[in-house]
C-alpha cells in the first residue's frame, strides 16, 4: 500500500488530536503541529504506540511565514498527501453583549483564517504536480448560521467555507480532492469553556471518524449533526426578519444567563 503523509494543525488536544489518533497506523507518517508541547508530544506518543511515524512541531500557526515556510521544507522531503487545518480558537461575547476585546478578535481571525489558508496554501503547487492530494478546511456549523454571541467565530469559519468552495474546482481539474468539514458542537476543552446552549453534541472520536470518512471518499463537504444541518437548513429557507428574531430570542435567553453567572468572555486554545 501507498505511504501516507497527513498533516494535521490543532493536534494537540480535541478534535485535532482525535484525528492525530484516528490515522494513526503502520504506513501512516503524521506531522503534528501545536503550541502546547507537553499536550502535543502526549498525542504523538500515542501515534507512535498505534505504529505511526510522527514529527511534531511547536508552531503557532499566527506565525505564517514560519508555518509555510516548515510544511514547504517537509513535503520537499517526503510529500504531504493529506493536509488538515484544524487549528482554531473562538471567544464569546461578555454577558451583556459586549463588543469582542480586539486581541480576542483579532487572534481568532490569524488563527481560525489566516492560519488555515498558510497551512494549505504552500502544498496546493506540489498536489497539483503530482496530480493528487486531500486538501481538509475544518470550518463549522458556525459559519452556515452565525452565532449572536459569537460573531468573529462565525465570520473566520464562513469566510474559511467561502475560500474552501471557490478553490475547489480549481484543484478538481489537477486531481486534488478538497472537503470543508462544517462539525456542530464537538465535546473538547475549547467547546466546554462555551456557556451556552451545546445542542446534539458529540463527542471528538466520532467527529474525527466522520470527517476522515468523508475525506477518503472524496465528499465535497461534511456537516453533522444531521437533525442540526436540517434545522440550519431551514432557518435559511425562512424570510430574514424571522430567522433573525427566533436568534435574538434564544441568545438573549443565553446571554443574560452567562451574565448573571458573572462570566467572561473565553478564548480556547488550538
Amino acid at each position: 500500500m501507498k505511504q501516507r503523509h497527513i498533516l494535521i494543525t490543532g493536534a494537540s488536544s480535541g478534535l485535532g488530536a482525535a484525528l492525530a489518533r484516528h490515522y494513526a497506523r503502520e504506513g501512516v507518517g503524521l506531522l503534528l503541529i501545536a503550541r502546547n508541547a507537553a499536550r502535543l508530544d502526549a498525542v504523538a506518543q500515542d501515534c507512535r504506540v498505534r505504529g505511526a511515524r510522527v514529527r511534531r512541531e511547536i508552531l503557532d500557526v499566527r506565525d505564517s511565514m514560519a508555518l509555510a515556510r516548515l510544511i514547504a521544507e517537509v513535503d520537499a522531503e517526503t510529500p504531504i498527501d493529506t493536509v488538515i487545518a484544524n487549528a482554531g480558537v473562538e471567544a464569546s461575547l461578555g454577558g451583556g453583549g459586549e463588543a469582542e476585546p480586539l486581541h480576542d478578535v483579532l487572534a481568532q481571525i490569524r488563527t481560525n483564517f489566516e492560519g488555515a489558508i498558510a497551512t494549505v496554501l504552500p502544498l496546493l503547487d506540489s498536489m497539483r504536480r503530482r496530480g493528487e492530494g486531500r486538501v481538509v478546511l475544518v470550518s463549522s456549523l458556525a459559519g452556515r448560521m452565525p452565532m449572536p454571541d459569537q460573531p468573529t467565530y462565525s465570520a473566520t469559519k464562513a469566510g474559511l467555507s467561502a475560500f474552501g468552495e471557490a478553490l475547489r474546482p480549481v484543484l478538481a481539474a489537477r486531481g486534488v480532492r478538497l472537503t470543508v468539514a462544517c462539525p456542530g458542537f464537538i465535546d473538547t476543552g475549547m467547546s466546554r469553556a462555551y456557556r451556552g446552549w451545546r445542542p446534539l453534541q458529540w463527542d471528538a472520536p466520532r467527529a474525527a471518524a466522520a470527517i476522515a470518512a468523508a475525506v477518503e471518499r472524496g465528499a465535497r463537504s461534511v456537516a453533522f449533526p444531521l437533525p442540526l444541518v436540517m434545522l440550519i437548513g431551514l432557518g435559511r429557507c425562512v424570510p430574514a426578519f424571522v430567522r433573525e428574531a427566533v436568534l435574538r430570542l434564544f441568545f438573549a435567553v443565553e446571554i443574560g444567563t452567562v451574565h448573571e453567572k458573572g462570566a467572561a468572555p473565553v478564548v480556547g486554545p488550538p
